[in-house]
């Protein structure tokens, strides 16, 4: 599924050809998402200008006066710039049409994303209120998630997995930023000491960064804002590399379910 680095990509990818244009429509084909596409939302912004496109974890945010636009790509949802005289696909659900004749396709073969809006705060929506800090703020530090990790009995993977610890540290990356920083995936993650914490959060972000810079992992169901796929998976030291060389020692890389996740890992480098 799209992680932070792909709907990153994705932001980046869109927010120059849709910033400060005004929409001429919101056309539903499927409202049937992960929740229904609410009724009134074409009509709460069809002639309204769209003023920034921000991200706070997975979820794309979309500005408008009055409100927000929250939209999650799901499972294997994507977002690309068109222009609106481009005939729709089986799978695309959504298109957000502006009057200049560029418009977003919204295009979700499980249909497992989300539009919603949301006025007011819109970081006091019930879905990002409880999200921890984002992995390349200044908010997510050694300290942090040393404290966080105290007395925690739970596998380090899904410690560092989980949005309310800090958000988009998805399988790909957490098997990377593992193997990295010389942990092992299963170890407890009240076992962290504060220099490994340190090591750990450097890793994360570092990957988390190179991840963007090269446009998302390319899996099958992934392409930017720009319609174009990602190029970090060519990149990708441990994950998708069970029973390959480690590119390091050259030990068998080891595959096993973390939290039934695929986890790679070297016994050797990782401990």
């Amino acid at each position: 599924m799209p992680e932070l680095p792909e709907v990153e990509t994705t932001r980046r990818g869109i927010e120059p050809h849709t910033r400060g244009k005004k929409v001429k429509a919101l056309l539903v084909r499927n409202p049937s998402l992960r929740w229904p596409i609410p009724p009134e939302l074409a009509e709460l912004i069809t002639g309204k200008t769209l003023r920034s496109v921000t991200r706070r974890g997975k979820y794309l945010l979309f500005e408008f006066t009055l409100g927000h636009v929250l939209v999650h790509l799901g499972m294997s949802g994507s977002l690309r710039v068109i222009s609106t005289q481009e005939p729709p696909g089986l799978h695309d659900h959504v298109d957000l049409q502006f009057s200049d004749g560029i418009g977003l396709r919204y295009t979700d073969p499980r249909r497992f994303g989300c539009w919603l809006w949301a006025e007011g705060d819109v970081l006091a929506h019930k879905l990002l209120a409880a999200l921890g800090p984002e992995p390349l703020s200044d908010d997510f530090t050694a300290d942090y998630l040393y404290q966080r990790s105290r007395g925690k009995k739970q596998n380090l993977k899904t410690f560092i997995m989980d949005s309310h610890v800090v958000v988009g540290v998805g399988n790909i990356y957490a098997n990377e930023a593992l193997f990295m920083a010389k942990l092992r995936p299963r170890r407890a993650a009240g076992s962290l000491t504060l220099a490994k914490a340190r090591v750990l959060v450097e890793h994360i972000k570092a990957v988390l960064a190179k991840a963007i810079e090269q446009g998302g992992t390319t899996l099958k169901d992934f392409v930017g804002g720009d319609g174009k796929p990602g190029y970090f998976q060519q990149k990708l030291l441990v994950y998708g590399r069970g029973g390959l060389p480690c590119r390091v020692c050259h030990t068998p890389l080891k595959e096993v379910r973390v939290s039934n996740r695929a986890t790679v890992y070297c016994a050797n480098c990782q401990c």
